[in-house]
């Protein structure tokens, strides 16, 4: 597959298919165990409807820069890793209370129109609690259906089995990230405790263990696996760099997110350690009146925005991606992979940390 905006086009077309119906079929399968389960099933299909589907992308290259051929199996394998990232949104939008996704209800936001109005809800407290216990449940039938389908994806038995103990190791480590955020949520910033949140709840699952599932599947030798770590780390940790950038000062016309969420919720992100680090006391001051209040509006942002602006934080921000990608291409450009494979993880890289949304 030649890499030009065509063939990657083209490739998520393929992925896009795969899901499509996979997803379609398990929720007629869902809802035809009982009717009012159709809201539920229709939040499975919603939910794999958007994405760039570069965690199945890197899978791909995982796999073809052993000098494996594309197949139609490959790619159902590779779609496996946008299920995961389905799951993960649905976990993440409903533990951070996220109001939009693509510019659309979040699943816990868009299933409370199934509980709305049933016999016995009392108020409208138990129909959001109903609403997001359903969303949890989706984001497990989501997580199942990844494994399900890798399983299933055609390519030889023995093939998935020396790659199915990295999805214990992309699962633990997934998880591991969203705790880490949970628990440092509205505490002192910190730089290097931001990252470590990065490097787990992103980084890893985004790129690194994709291109690693990839190579598992094709068989990759030792120092090949070393070189993917090398270069899916940071690329994985520029991407989630530039998702920071993007929540505070990104359109939400192509993010398709509600901006305020990091800081109405303090939460642990570079950005805003970073603010911290370069903050005089006076600005401290004005940040920790901002950060996490319940009635932060739009006057509010502004002034945080001016505030990092002002301390040059999203300047150290693009350092930091910048510095990323130049260390995960270095690293590709020491692997010995076949040029297809090495002109689309360098494409990759720059449409990982260089976008809109």
């Amino acid at each position: 597959m030649a890499n030009d905006r065509w063939a990657q086009a083209a490739f998520k077309a393929r992925v896009d298919e795969v899901l499509t119906r996979v997803v379609a079929e398990e929720a007629d399968r869902f809802a035809a165990i009982d009717a009012s389960l159709a809201a539920v099933a229709e939040r499975l299909k919603a939910s794999v409807a958007h994405g760039k589907r570069l965690r199945a992308a890197f899978c791909y290259w995982g796999w073809r820069a052993v000098g494996q051929p594309d197949s139609d199996a490959l790619v159902r394998a590779a779609a496996s890793m946008e299920l995961v990232h389905a799951a993960a949104v649905v976990h993440d939008d409903l533990i951070d209370d996220s109001p939009l996704r693509h510019g659309r209800p979040t699943a816990h936001v868009a299933l409370r129109r199934a509980v709305s109005g049933r016999r016995g809800t009392s108020d409208a407290v138990d129909e959001v609690a109903a609403a997001r216990s359903l969303a949890m449940l989706v984001g497990d039938l989501l997580m199942s259906l990844a494994g399900q389908l890798f399983a299933t994806c055609g390519l030889p038995s023995a093939y998935v089995a020396r790659a199915r103990p990295l999805w214990s190791v992309m699962a633990r480590e997934l998880i591991a990230g969203e705790c880490l955020e949970i628990l440092r949520t509205g505490t002192g910033p910190d730089t290097a405790t931001a990252l470590k949140v990065v490097r787990y709840k992103t980084a890893k699952y985004t790129v690194e263990h994709p291109l690693l599932i990839g190579g598992a599947l094709a068989g990759a030798g030792a120092r090949l696996r070393e070189g993917y770590s090398a270069y899916g780390l940071p690329l994985g940790e520029a991407f989630q760099l530039r998702d920071d950038l993007l929540g505070l000062f990104g359109d939400p016309e192509h993010t398709g997110k509600a901006n305020a969420d990091d800081v109405h919720g303090h939460r642990p992100t570079t950005l805003l350690a970073e603010t911290w680090r370069l903050a005089d006391d006076e600005a401290r001051e004005l940040l920790r009146a901002l950060l996490g209040r319940p009635d932060l509006n739009g006057e509010d942002l502004d002034v945080v925005r001016s505030t990092m602006r002002r301390l040059k934080a999203p300047d150290r921000i693009e350092d930091m991606i910048a510095a990323r990608v130049e260390e995960a291409l270095a690293a590709l450009h020491e692997l010995a992979v076949p040029e297809q494979a090495a002109t689309a993880l360098t494409a990759l890289a720059h449409s990982v940390s260089v976008r809109l949304s």
